[in-house]
């Protein structure tokens, strides 16, 4: 009985494994395809052209975001995945990662399996324990070779974290490079522990940017005005490092959320959720999109205060938009608007290039109240050239997280 069910677990797990191939992800998520408008996106993804409508429900599996490698990397090279699998080719890459996986699975105990199914099935929704495993030991993924040759190509060699995060969220992941651990994971900040977490959802795919952006995508600086929400801060309360703000299209909706903790979840439909839930606010927006876009917040965002600055983890299964000072050219007058997946972080908000940025370099900075402690944040629709929407406050619903000097 010990061994059907632990069977049993390790059928579901495979069942549960994200859609494969980079051909499924292309189209997912309304990321794919030629730039259109509202609900398309180039291949460079997250800039102000990217796709505000999309999101499509997947997107955990998404291989690209605003300007970054990824996105890159993803345009151009599709695997389709075969009909059937070890048929040779990528069926047979399907096959070997198949056979490592139940290798790798059926050595973890019944108790390991079902925490590690619950983090899967709920999509990281439910806030589940850290998976710890030997951190030294590496699973090699690569095609046999008969005695006395040489295999056609080297195996890839991945830790165990890195292997359940391609199998369970990103089948395009590569390298370790490309992921961030969330600082909820008990071995977040660890260098080669002994025990290392494997819980797939506690890491995150990270958001890496490219400079210079493309012209098309720049945003005028004095478009960032500042709010209400600004200007009823009391300039000496430095008990919280933030404050949030949301708003739906041009009105504010519910007090400031004042933010003391490192870690904040803001979510409108969150099991076990503790954070800044939009759900329980009072809105009078009868707009059908407002309320439509309302729906698809679900897990929302995570805002974590960290030693390089503020990052934002998008939970949902829709694309966020964020357009922040710190994210762009330090010597540009313009900012970018970034399409950030589900499954990705971004390094929002970086103090270091805030305080350089707030210095005037010349008499044209000095005309426009500073404004560069705030980040805009847009859940699922997007802004700005690429869309009908030119300005934040057209938008659905957003956010207005304004830091603290600290």
């Amino acid at each position: 009985m010990f061994r059907t069910k632990r069977s049993a677990l390790v059928r579901r797990l495979w069942r549960s494994r994200a859609p494969g191939g980079e051909d499924e992800e292309e189209g997912a998520g309304g990321g794919g395809g030629e730039l259109r408008g509202e609900g398309a996106t180039d291949g460079r993804a997250h800039g102000a052209g990217g796709g505000g409508g999309g999101g499509g429900g997947g997107g955990a599996g998404r291989a690209g975001c605003c300007l970054g490698k990824a996105a890159r990397g993803a345009k151009g090279h599709h695997h389709p995945r075969p009909a059937a699998a070890g048929a040779g080719g990528a069926g047979g890459a399907e096959a070997d990662l198949k056979a490592l996986t139940h290798s790798v699975l059926k050595k973890l105990k019944e108790r390991q399996l079902e925490l590690l199914l619950q983090a899967v099935e709920s999509r990281g929704g439910t806030r589940t324990a850290c998976l710890l495993l030997p951190g030294r030991l590496d699973c090699r993924l690569g095609p046999g070779a008969p005695a006395g040759s040489q295999p056609a190509q080297p195996p890839s060699a991945y830790s165990l974290p890195l292997l359940l995060c391609k199998v369970f969220r990103w089948p395009d992941l590569r390298h370790s490079s490309e992921v961030k651990r969330l600082c909820c994971c008990e071995s977040y900040g660890k260098i080669n522990p002994e025990l290392v977490c494997c819980n797939p959802h506690h890491l995150s795919r990270l958001c890496e940017l490219e400079s210079p952006p493309p012209p098309y995508s720049r945003y005028p600086m004095d478009f960032l005005k500042p709010t209400d929400s600004q200007l009823l801060l009391e300039p000496g309360d430095r008990s919280h490092w933030c404050v949030v703000a949301y708003w739906e299209e041009k009105t504010r909706v519910g007090r400031l959320y004042c933010v003391q903790e490192p870690s904040l979840d803001i979510f409108y439909d969150l099991p076990q959720g503790n954070g800044f839930c939009l759900g329980q606010l009072n809105s009078d927006n009868k707009s059908q999109l407002v309320q439509k876009v309302r729906s698809k917040i679900g897990c929302g965002i995570q805002l974590t205060r960290e030693v390089d600055g503020v990052w934002v983890y998008n939970r949902s299964s829709y694309p966020i938009f964020i357009k922040s000072a710190t994210l762009d050219n330090p010597d540009s007058r313009t900012l970018l608007v970034h399409k950030v997946f589900p499954g990705f972080s971004i390094k929002a908000f970086d103090y270091e290039k805030a305080y350089s940025l707030r210095r005037p370099n010349d008499h044209e900075f000095t005309q426009q109240p500073w404004t560069g402690f705030t980040v805009q944040i847009s859940f699922v629709k997007g802004w700005g050239q690429c869309y009908t929407r030119q300005f934040i406050s057209s938008c659905p619903c957003w956010l207005e997280v304004i830091f603290n000097s600290r």
